[in-house]
């Protein structure tokens, strides 16, 4: 039920105005870029902010999204639907709907998120890895590989905090 609201209110208030998503979509860009720059052998990333448009049922629609460039070829977009936005509020959802105290679930929501935003860019260098190395694995990658592994980590960091759950004499 929560997440069904979250959906009336982004699609009805939040989409249109990019105020989460554009500087989240940002955020996952510049993280990648500088990991894949300082990190291991590639180098020479760089990232921008770019209008693009897209047929999407019969209409042209037109979106900001992030592109990271490697020696100024194009090597992925990171569109506003892969910033992790909403693997973050399906995570709170199952926290919330936990009993447990206010502050322990602030504190599971908090690290929660940082982990898998941590899991999106490193899902973002992986894509780009692929995509310079091994293009043949890139689209089942994107598509299959990376979302059951995100989707996987969010599951299994909400177990964790579902184990930890003692509802007498519980502390924080």
């Amino acid at each position: 039920m929560l997440f069904i609201i979250w959906k009336v209110i982004y699609s009805g208030f939040l989409y249109d105005s990019q105020y989460l998503d554009h500087p989240l979509t940002t955020h996952v860009a510049k993280a990648s870029t500088y990991l894949l720059n300082n990190l291991g052998g590639m180098s020479d990333f760089s990232t921008e902010r770019e209008n693009t448009s897209f047929i999407f049922e019969g209409g042209e629609t037109v979106s900001e999204i992030s592109a990271i460039y490697h020696y100024d070829y194009i090597s992925l977009y990171i569109a506003n639907a892969c910033n992790g936005l909403e693997v973050f509020v399906l995570y709170i959802g199952f926290i919330i709907c936990m009993p447990s105290s206010f502050w322990r679930k602030t504190k599971y929501i908090i690290l929660g998120i940082l982990l898998l935003d941590v899991i999106n860019i490193l899902r973002c260098v992986g894509l780009i890895y692929l995509k310079e190395y091994f293009e043949i694995y890139f689209d089942f990658a994107h598509h299959y590989l990376f979302k059951a592994v995100v989707y996987t980590a969010t599951l299994i960091i909400w177990g964790y905090f579902a184990r930890k759950i003692h509802l007498k004499n519980e502390t924080v």
